[in-house]
């Protein structure tokens, strides 16, 4: 993981909204299982022990953006905006979700957040 500097770095200029949703899911994940955080230059990394589990890849004004490389495609959610096959990998699906209030990370979020960390 990048230093704490390096991470307020990336952090800075986001608005209080976007930072404390930011916080929340982390924090969330927290609870369910432990993950670390990894900041890349263009996104956020959570991983469990062995892999990246989701990324954080936009932090907008008012929202954040994850998107979860599952293996297969779950269609029958009320959550996620976009599930798109990555071109190339028959195996990889990723799942869009963006969150704009804490109640967003509600059961069925969590849900995914858990088959995530056990893939």
């Amino acid at each position: 993981m990048q230093s704490d500097n390096e991470f307020s770095a990336f952090l800075t200029g986001k608005s209080e909204q976007t930072l404390s949703l930011f916080n929340h899911f982390i924090n969330e994940y927290q609870k369910l299982a432990p993950v670390t955080i990894h900041p890349a230059k263009t996104m956020i990394g959570i991983a469990n022990s062995h892999r990246r589990i989701a990324w954080v890849t936009q932090l907008g004004k008012n929202f954040i953006h994850v998107v979860f490389p599952f293996k297969q495609e779950y269609p029958d959610n009320l959550c996620f905006q976009k599930i798109a096959q990555v071109p190339g990998d028959a195996h990889q699906f990723n799942h869009h979700l963006r969150i704009y209030n804490v109640e967003d990370v509600n059961e069925e979020v969590l849900k995914f957040m858990q088959i995530a960390y056990d893939y």
